[in-house]
């Protein structure tokens, strides 16, 4: 009787701290819904087809490979697939405890799993494949749970071993004796890389329920749209730095050794890990330590696994133990801190110009993202005035054209935007930005006069988005810039970061409110000054040029839960410039893209990439994975990236550039790169022939 109620105590108790550890969650979900029907531009409803949504999204978060939770699982959780609305509307938490309780069961099970699957060596002689069914369901039961992890880890040292042995006797299968020298080795790595994954989940700074209640979250706020996110503190700051704002980080950076294992290579001035005077460059990460939870080994863990584990959320204070060049080790405690930029980070971060030098002068400005002025100071740190003040300086040299280069910048800043666009027309709108309200607001330049008015092209590619999407359909509004390269992302909505309160005015909100967890809520569309939208299909350039992009499926009109593109009534009084010889323009491209390899290059990898989408059965008998390695390889390599093509111009600075003692090699790589990128040569010889 004694044992029985102990029993019942510990599962009543274990209950009652798991609803308490998820009442954030639960209550942060309920409040993303409110805030959503209230803010959002074009709310979904929260019912049970949302419900279907955010339980699709939460287990491809969790479990993407479907390794860990079984078809018994799937079939008890998916109990709730059409009551999440439900949960989230009474601030119920009966189906994450529930979610938690199964995953961490699997997780740990996984980790054992792991163990014993890599205690016995791999028989590559075996006739076993790794299915496209297998890889694309839940295993049946935690039997073929094990059958399943058992073939990814064989898959990962089979991998390996053919890798290895190329490179030993190029192009010859393996023998058994290169075969069983190899394989212990790869098969403990396997093994320990997989099981840093589970434990980097089970130890996380904040316990597992902390993740998934983010992802519960998450999922419910992805369901509204792409760009619609949840954010705990840590993911706020990530945000936020990459709009220019100084990140919270550790200041140490890691680099590969002769193995392929992280070190330390450099320790930033200021940050705990520099004043510490027990880190090292060259010192070995063994291990990293939460508070109050079990050490993760990291002793042969590549470079991109020790930062996956130091990013974990909730984390801002971690204990790490390295193992120094005399052999000894030391535990040394690191704290996030707001470091100032170093000036080789600005440096990268900011916006460049060249002076490309040929037959004709053109300018090169490159902005790489809409950073804001985060430091209050009216703008003048914001990459809107850096761009005018290289233009400034460039205008000194004369040049005869200006080139501005928008590829893979993935926006920021909507004022930045509007401010840039201001720079090249004088005065009048430059967009149309869509609320609840029934009329559009318009979005205007309000500065009279241009900063440059000569010739203008834009460089752009399919991850140009948002801001960039913005100034590249201002320019081609006003017949001001000829945009050239490929199709762009097609983000045509703005957002605007609340903290999770559903009394938050938005009419007089400061945006300086503290909170725990935070919601990036779509709140207007985004329109061109004639009624249409980039939003889903992108701005279509003027110059079509293939681009390496365009074989990625990562666009918005592929996403999910995209709002759909619309049109509006367009503004009135913009008045467009005469037009650009565009059929002239892309006659110049044309013929260049004719004549050169590198193009045809590109189209190449762009039908690879597609067809290698395609899922096949993966073979483990080592002759013939093998023989498919070798068939890739033959594709691969049948799609050669050219030789360098003879140089039409020279790279110059402007005489107005301050020299700095860490530009000199930033500026050779600057320098070649434009000297041999095929899209800004296009570009030169378009503007070479228009007329001033």
């Amino acid at each position: 009787m004694r044992q029985l109620l102990f029993l019942i105590l510990v599962v009543f108790g274990s209950n009652v701290l798991y609803a308490q550890s998820l009442q954030k969650p639960v209550t942060d979900a309920y409040l993303v819904s409110r805030m959503v029907e209230k803010f959002h531009i074009q709310p979904r409803p929260l019912d049970d087809e949302r419900s279907a949504a955010i339980f699709r999204e939460l287990m491809t978060s969790l479990d993407e490979e479907r390794i860990f939770f079984t078809q018994d699982d799937v079939k008890k959780l998916e109990a709730y697939r059409l009551q999440l609305d439900d949960e989230i509307k009474g601030r119920k938490s009966n189906f994450l405890q529930l979610l938690v309780t199964t995953y961490k069961q699997r997780l740990q099970q996984a980790d054992t799993m792991l163990d014993n699957v890599s205690k016995t060596p791999f028989n590559f002689s075996l006739k076993e494949k790794y299915t496209v069914v297998e890889d694309t369901t839940y295993p049946a039961n935690v039997t073929a749970m094990r059958t399943k992890m058992y073939k990814l880890v064989k898959y990962t040292v089979l991998y390996g071993i053919t890798e290895y042995a190329n490179l030993i006797i190029p192009g010859k299968l393996p023998s058994k004796k290169i075969i069983d020298s190899l394989e212990p080795s790869l098969r403990r790595k396997a093994n320990i890389t997989l099981k840093r994954s589970v434990k980097r989940i089970l130890q996380s700074p904040q316990g597992l329920e902390f993740i998934i209640g983010n992802m519960y979250c998450s999922a419910l706020a992805k369901t509204y749209d792409p760009h619609t996110t949840y954010f705990s503190l840590d993911a706020k700051e990530n945000f936020e730095s990459q709009l220019g704002k100084k990140p919270l980080e550790y200041g140490v950076t890691f680099t590969e050794d002769n193995d392929g294992h992280a070190q330390i290579d450099y320790l930033k001035p200021g940050s705990t890990a520099y004043k510490s005077g027990r880190l090292n460059q060259g010192d070995k990460i063994q291990s990293i330590q939460w508070e109050k939870k079990e050490p993760i080994d990291v002793a042969d863990a590549e470079v991109k696994e020790v930062e996956q584990v130091l990013a974990s959320s909730g984390g801002n204070s971690v204990n790490i133990t390295v193992k120094k060049a005399d052999g000894t080790t030391r535990q040394v405690t690191l704290q996030k801190e707001r470091l100032e930029k170093e000036a080789d980070e600005e440096e990268e971060e900011k916006v460049k110009s060249y002076i490309l030098q040929g037959d004709r002068k053109i300018g090169f400005i490159s902005l790489p993202a809409f950073y804001s002025d985060w430091e209050g100071t009216k703008g003048i740190n914001g990459c809107a005035n850096d761009v005018a003040k290289e233009i400034v300086k460039l205008k000194k040299e004369n040049i005869e054209g200006l080139m501005i280069d928008l590829r893979y910048n993935g926006g920021g800043s909507l004022q930045e935007a509007i401010e840039l666009s201001g720079i090249f027309i004088d005065g009048g709108p430059v967009a149309q930005l869509k609320t609840r309200e029934p009329k559009a607001a318009t979005l205007k330049d309000m500065v009279r006069g241009t900063i440059y008015d000569g010739p203008l092209l834009m460089l752009v590619n399919g991850f140009s988005a948002s801001a960039s999407e913005l100034v590249a359909a201002v320019m081609q509004d006003y017949n001001r810039a000829l945009i050239v390269g490929s199709p762009t992302y097609g983000k045509a909505t703005s957002q605007i970061v609340l903290p999770i309160d559903t009394t938050i005015n938005l009419e007089n909100y400061n945006g300086k409110k503290d909170a725990s967890s935070y919601i990036k809520l779509t709140t207007s569309k985004l329109f061109r000054i004639n009624g249409t939208t980039a939003q889903a299909n992108g701005v279509k350039p003027d110059v079509l040029l293939p681009d390496l992009t365009d074989a990625s499926s990562e666009r918005e009109v592929n996403e999910k839960y995209a709002l759909p593109a619309s049109t509006i009534d367009a503004n009135k009084y913009y008045k467009p410039l005469a037009p650009l010889p565009v059929a002239a323009a892309d006659g110049i491209a044309k013929k260049e893209m004719e004549t050169s390899a590198y193009f045809k290059y590109v189209q190449q990898f762009i039908d690879y990439t597609k067809a290698g989408r395609v899922k096949k059965d993966i073979s483990l008998f080592i002759e013939d994975y093998w023989n498919y390695r070798k068939y890739k390889d033959e594709q691969a390599g049948a799609i050669k990236k050219p030789k360098e093509e003879k140089a039409i111009y020279t790279v110059v600075k402007p005489a107005g550039q301050k020299q700095k003692q860490q530009d000199s090699e930033l500026d050779a790589e600057w320098k070649d790169d434009l000297l041999n990128d095929a899209y800004v040569k296009v570009a030169y010889r378009v503007m070479a022939a228009m007329k001033q």
